[in-house]
């Protein structure tokens, strides 16, 4: 296949909400451009785009796909992303490596939550946007309603390119504003001329020059307009709206026509922050790796963008990241599940890589001499974990290799320990994302794994000053066995920790015996008596003891004191401690009221509140027991439009009526794991 100039490349990121159309519309856009024989279905789960069995199971998007449509001299790499906000790292990944990006709103339904994260996204990446409002043929569709909501969220310069000849099930294709035919349709005629003058003056206002004009009366031209519209889009200051019906197949060209017409080409949109890199396929290399997966085929598969020079087939590129060589065979260009050979990609261009060592998602590929740094992709946080475990002993071996794999894949994906209960944790950005990892580690790995809530890292302290005292005494033949000791307990301010200390006088307690009787008390922080739960912010003192000059031993002392420890803790009124999040909720105002409620029932203690741009941030202590699942709970609550961050603050008690249900929790798991 022959290189495209990088003036006739285009990179679109297809966005939405979920189920707005975005697959249907690479399948059509597939189909017209010859590169499929038949326009597969959702329904039948026979998609390009998407062919991952989680993704047939689901009917929906779960990962972005490269979608090449090539017509005439021009290509259009449309990726298509993921509608669900679970898998929005990979919205984050496509919207890096485009210079522009398609919303697709559902007709019957409006704009949506995701309408709204798709244009938050994108204006944030600094992109060019386009509207399309799909599934016209569909019943309850409305073009001029979807236009007024469109115009009412997201502002006036937002403007039709092209109006529907028909609506709902009598729509049967488009006519340009943009390029009005010389005859149309008798019964849109009023409406193209009202849309076109609203064009126009939209237009002008993206240009001084042309507005002064345009307010005196002056007619202005075709060249004048299209000049400013261009501009427009460019610079985000017009907003197009086209109008389709992608399972139909109508519109469908017209959108793609309009995308080559309108949106900038790789040498037109250059990021800021890459000023010394130019589109140019003879320069030195620097490519930027955007997404990994693992593919059965060819195995690790690395999808990048070529900014600059050309990469080619059988050759050796320098990784600047890991300041590693890299050996590079086949060259490929995705098409769903299967891979076209090609022998290079050139600047401005997307392809694919098999089999790379080292490198990893927002890695640059470069060359050794001359060794470039693309920033890399900044992918969101996720607070939603789950605790993992083998379901098996044969599963044990793979579940390591297999979540870091899957972490490999997913960059929003977080593999830790958790050492304050020994769990191995899995996170991401809610509990659909963790399913799909899953599912795709049984599948592709071979591992199968259990998930659940993970346990809460409870601590257990006390409240009162103590005395024990145990005297270790064994003869069994030979030399026997004794160490006595007296301790004192003193509980001590939060966080401050442990801490021994000795008062013995008068060689009671032999110097060389005190560092085994702190052994013994060490040993035995890691399990209160409550729940078996580390033991934290406590002083122990040794004031006394004895010995026996041929039977005591340091092992003897430690014993004892691990036993005084034990004995004192259920005397000291040992309570237990929970960990406390610092909560941050960013939530649209009209669900302010109601997030609040949301955490009142929480035992939240709420810090603040900072008003913003149609928003408010809440920030609230609250406890880690209670937030386990906030990813949903928030999700529900505002609709899919709050947002959220968590971390560690500090422990507090427990109220005493919740204590017994902890522990008694506690104590169940300690059985139900040694069964």
């Amino acid at each position: 296949m022959p290189n495209t100039d990088v003036e006739n490349l285009r990179n679109v990121a297809l966005l939405s909400h979920s189920g707005a159309g975005k697959t249907s519309l690479a399948e059509a856009l597939l189909f017209n451009a010859k590169a499929t024989t038949r326009v597969g279905r959702i329904e039948d789960g026979n998609t390009v785009s998407d062919y991952e069995p989680e993704e047939i199971k689901r009917s929906s998007s779960i990962q972005t796909t490269l979608v090449a449509c090539n017509t005439g001299d021009c290509k259009v790499n449309f990726l298509d992303t993921p509608g669900y906000e679970d898998f929005q790292a990979e919205v984050a990944s496509a919207l890096r490596v485009v210079e522009s990006a398609i919303i697709l709103v559902a007709a019957p339904t409006g704009v949506d939550v995701g309408t709204e994260r798709s244009w938050d996204q994108s204006r944030a990446a600094g992109l060019p946007r386009m509207f399309l409002v799909n599934k016209m043929d569909r019943e309850n569709a409305s073009f001029s309603k979807c236009v007024a909501d469109i115009q009412g969220t997201f502002g006036n310069h937002c403007v039709p390119f092209q109006l529907p000849l028909g609506d709902a099930q009598d729509f049967t294709g488009v006519v340009s504003v943009i390029h009005p035919p010389a005859s149309m349709p008798s019964q849109v005629t009023e409406e193209v001329e009202s849309a076109r003058e609203r064009l126009i003056e939209a237009a002008a206002e993206c240009d001084d020059a042309l507005a002064d004009k345009y307010l005196e009366g002056e007619t202005l031209t075709d060249e004048e307009v299209l000049g400013a519209v261009r501009k427009g889009v460019a610079n985000g200051g017009l907003v197009p709206i086209l109008a389709s019906s992608a399972t139909s197949n109508l519109g469908v060209d017209e959108f793609l026509a309009t995308v080559l017409e309108f949106l900038p080409s790789p040498a037109d949109a250059k990021p800021a922050e890459m000023s010394d890199i130019e589109a140019n396929p003879s320069a030195s290399l620097a490519a930027l790796v955007f997404k990994t997966t693992a593919d059965p085929f060819v195995g690790k598969l690395s999808i990048f963008r070529v900014y600059q020079g050309t990469i080619k087939s059988n050759s050796e590129v320098w990784n600047s990241n890991q300041e590693q060589s890299e050996r590079i065979g086949q060259l490929y260009l995705p098409k769903g599940k299967s891979q076209e050979n090609v022998a290079e990609i050139t600047a401005g261009d997307i392809g694919a890589i098999g089999k790379l060592s080292a490198t990893v998602t927002g890695d640059t590929l470069s060359v050794r001499d001359k060794p470039a740094t693309i920033p890399a992709i900044e992918f969101p946080n996720g607070f939603y974990s789950v605790a993992v475990s083998p379901a098996t002993k044969a599963d044990l071996d793979k579940m390591s290799t297999s979540l870091s794999r899957i972490t490999e894949e997913d960059p929003s994906l977080q593999f830790s320990r958790d050492p304050g209960t020994g769990e191995s944790i899995l996170t991401g950005l809610g509990e659909a994302q963790i399913d799909v990892a899953l599912d795709r580690i049984r599948r592709k790995f071979g591992a199968d794994l259990k998930s659940k809530l993970p346990r809460v890292a409870y601590r257990e302290t006390i409240t009162q000053i103590t005395k024990a005292e145990y005297r270790h005494k064994k003869q069994s033949g030979g030399h026997g066995q004794y160490g006595h000791v007296l301790i004192r307990l003193e509980p001590r301010d939060r966080d401050l920790g442990f801490e021994f200390g000795s008062e013995v006088t008068g060689g009671s307690v032999p110097k060389e015996y005190i560092p085994s009787v702190e052994k013994g008390v060490t040993k035995n922080l890691d399990e209160g008596v409550l729940a078996g739960f580390p033991i934290v912010d406590l002083k122990a003192v040794l004031y006394d003891g004895s010995f026996h000059d041929v039977d005591s031993s340091g092992m003897s002392f430690e014993i004892a004191s691990g036993q005084a420890l034990k004995a004192g803790l259920a005397d000291a009124s040992p309570i237990l401690l929970e960990p406390v999040m610092k909560l941050s909720v960013t939530t649209p105002d009209g669900y302010t009221g109601e997030v609040m409620s949301d955490l009142n029932t929480k035992r939240s203690r709420i810090l603040g509140m900072t008003p913003g741009d149609n928003s408010t941030l809440i920030e609230a202590e609250v406890p880690l027991a209670e937030v386990q699942r906030y990813a949903q709970d928030l999700r529900s609550v505002t609709q899919g439009r709050g947002t959220y961050s968590l971390e560690f603050d500090h422990y507090d008690p427990v109220p005493a009526n919740l204590e017994p249900r902890v522990i008694e929790e506690a104590k169940r798991a300690r059985e139900e794991e040694r069964a």
